[in-house]
């Protein structure tokens, strides 16, 4: 089976295949670096990191880039309250941003940045005006004239027939049933930000910026373009008509939405008190893992409702995999092997490979581990498992976790940097006593742990229990791990 997903602009599920032999080519709309991502941001964004890594999974070449936008309404107006620059107001969100993205296990994609891209940004205005498609106002701004792309709307399925010729807006974000003549380029205003070009003074639209880059990076037509499902219109609809104006080609053949989440069943806001950054969640004394597990437990397309009953719930299901990974690791096992274990490793393999191709249907994968390890447990229990089984049932938990990215046990010092960083931040009153406990055990790393219980095990086996007993009581305090004797041999798990 391969590939299928929904496209938005043929509102159709569809047989993915690339434009170039076995090269993917997709770039995602990331964040406007004005402030620390939340919850719903990083939705989108795991949903396209595992895209991009069952892509490569699945043998394709793939060029993931990602655009930082470090240049819009917000920032300009943000960065002159702060009396400070453009770029000095951005670095600190842009840098908290890829912290925050590896701390919930996003690979990072090749990123580039809409400050870089002035000069060429000013350029794409020029070809636009010598086409007729562009003019300049009295002010020195360049707008886009949308009544020379007749097909305005295609990919948002709104009907624009009715719209005003020459009506123009110059924010970036305006109203989702607005369509007028949108600013390419903006004169500068006093006190703002801008840059001396060939077009004259002044700083790109946000539309614009994706467009420029996405374009210089995978070319004038490439195969996905990814973003949340608040993108579509106007900036993708935007982005598509400049762009095809420009160059005649389709501006990308896969056009791939995120839906948005709800929180304990509303829409997330401040004024409900139910916004979270990502880094709010750790300093309550919850694992990246189990985020990263509940964010992505939901299909893309599906509205998620986030809850910390949800969050609990994931963290368990995460906690389930690591024991399964253990038990496997470290049981002393008979020779020899199960054919139906090995069957069963296979086949589960192929399930959650058919569950992904499947329009990323992550439920389904998920789904799919677990009855597998739900088999294997039964089947540890009654004596089942021969030592040649655990090679391809692992191979089957890596292939899983290669796309999910929660069984490795790094959840410690990822929380430690958030810590640090509450600390820095003279936010340590928000630092929960759950995070405090965590911290504190992340200073003995997987690896100590495992050889203390190795120690444990070797100290029982010459009958010299009350070392085996110190040792087990002091590592456990010190970890802060639960350690089990089974008829496998002691393991262990963090609480």
């Amino acid at each position: 089976m391969a590939l299928r997903l929904y496209n938005t602009m043929s509102s159709q599920i569809e047989a993915f295949h690339p434009l170039r032999d076995n090269e993917v080519r997709m770039y995602a709309c990331g964040p406007t670096v004005y402030d620390y991502g939340h919850i719903g941001n990083f939705r989108t964004f795991i949903a396209v990191d595992m895209l991009q890594r069952f892509l490569r999974q699945s043998g394709y070449t793939v060029r993931y880039v990602m655009n930082i936008t470090d240049l819009d309404d917000k920032i300009i107006r943000n960065a002159a309250r702060d009396g400070v620059s453009v770029q000095q107001y951005t670095a600190k969100y842009e840098k908290a941003f890829l912290e925050d993205s590896a701390t919930i296990g996003i690979e990072q994609p090749a990123l580039v940045r809409a400050t870089e891209r002035i000069a060429q940004m000013a350029d794409f205005v020029a070809k636009l005006v010598e086409k007729g498609i562009a003019y300049r106002t009295d002010d020195g701004s360049y707008y886009f004239r949308i009544a020379k792309f007749p097909q305005y709307g295609k990919l948002s399925k709104k009907d624009f027939s009715g719209m005003l010729d020459g009506a123009r807006v110059d924010v970036d974000e305006y109203d989702k049933d607005s369509a007028r003549d949108f600013a390419l380029w903006k004169a500068p205003k006093p006190g703002e930000a801008s840059w001396d070009t060939s077009i004259g003074p002044g700083r790109p639209g946000w539309h614009l910026e994706c467009s420029v880059m996405s374009m210089q990076e995978l070319g004038e037509s490439f195969d996905l373009h990814a973003g949340g499902e608040d993108l579509v219109f106007p900036h993708h609809e935007n982005e598509i008509a400049q762009s095809e104006s420009l160059t005649g080609k389709t501006l990308a053949r896969f056009w791939f939405h995120v839906r948005f989440l709800l929180v304990e069943g509303e829409k997330m806001s401040k004024s409900l008190g139910n916004f979270y950054t990502l880094r709010d969640l750790v300093l309550k004394g919850h694992k990246p893992s189990s985020i990263r597990y509940l964010l992505a437990s939901v299909p893309y397309r599906n509205q998620l409702n986030f809850t910390f009953d949800g969050l609990q719930q994931a963290a368990v299901s995460v906690e389930r995999l690591r024991n399964f990974r253990q038990r496997l690791s470290a049981g002393n096992f008979p020779p020899g092997s199960n054919l139906e274990m090995q069957t069963l490793a296979g086949e589960t393999i192929d399930r959650m490979r058919a569950s992904l191709d499947d329009d990323l249907n992550t439920a389904q994968a998920q789904a799919a581990i677990f009855e597998m390890v739900r088999s294997v447990n039964s089947a540890f229990d009654a004596g089942q498992i021969k030592k040649d089984d655990a090679a391809p049932l692992l191979a089957a938990l890596e292939t899983f976790d290669e796309i999910f990215a929660v069984v490795k046990d790094d959840d410690g010092p990822k929380m430690k940097e958030v810590f640090d960083w509450a600390l820095t931040e003279g936010r340590e009153k928000d630092v929960s006593a759950e995070l405090r406990e965590t911290v504190q055990s992340a200073q003995m790393s997987g690896t100590e742990i495992q050889a203390r219980v190795e120690q444990i095990q070797e100290l029982r086996k010459a009958r010299n229990f009350q070392a085996s007993d110190a040792l087990r009581a002091e590592t456990i305090t010190a970890a802060n791990i639960i350690i089990e004797n089974t008829k496998d041999g002691i393991v262990w798990r963090r609480k």
